[in-house]
């Protein structure tokens, strides 16, 4: 998937767009590791109860000058994309989504359209 200015995750009614403020030590801060190539790409489980039973994934990525971005809920092996909003079931991994977005939006990273 390449890196875009704004995304939604399938199944979300929100979209968001990369933050023209954010700093490379920002994602340092939350989380993100820097790879090879200069890109920074973040993983967590959306599991509310243990981060070590990973049902489902977050997985994002931003490209290394800042200006694209990817988001997707994974399986727990991260092999395939996997919509968390079309079953009730799953909205503890719903929450902690919208968790970790939240987050990443007061610390400038996202921002909602």
């Amino acid at each position: 998937m390449a890196y875009a200015t704004t995304v939604q995750i399938p199944g979300d009614s929100k979209t968001y767009h990369l933050s023209p403020a954010v700093k490379k030590y920002t994602l340092m801060d939350l989380g993100f590791v820097k790879g090879k190539s200069g890109a920074f790409t973040y993983e967590r489980a959306l599991d509310p109860t243990s981060p070590y039973n990973a049902a489902f994934k977050f997985k994002m990525g931003v490209n290394a000058d800042l200006t694209g971005f990817k988001m997707a809920t994974v399986t727990g092996n991260g092999m395939q994309r996997v919509d968390i909003f079309k079953k009730d079931a799953h909205a503890g991994a719903v929450e902690q989504l919208h968790y970790i977005i939240k987050e990443f939006i007061d610390r400038e990273l996202l921002v909602e359209v």
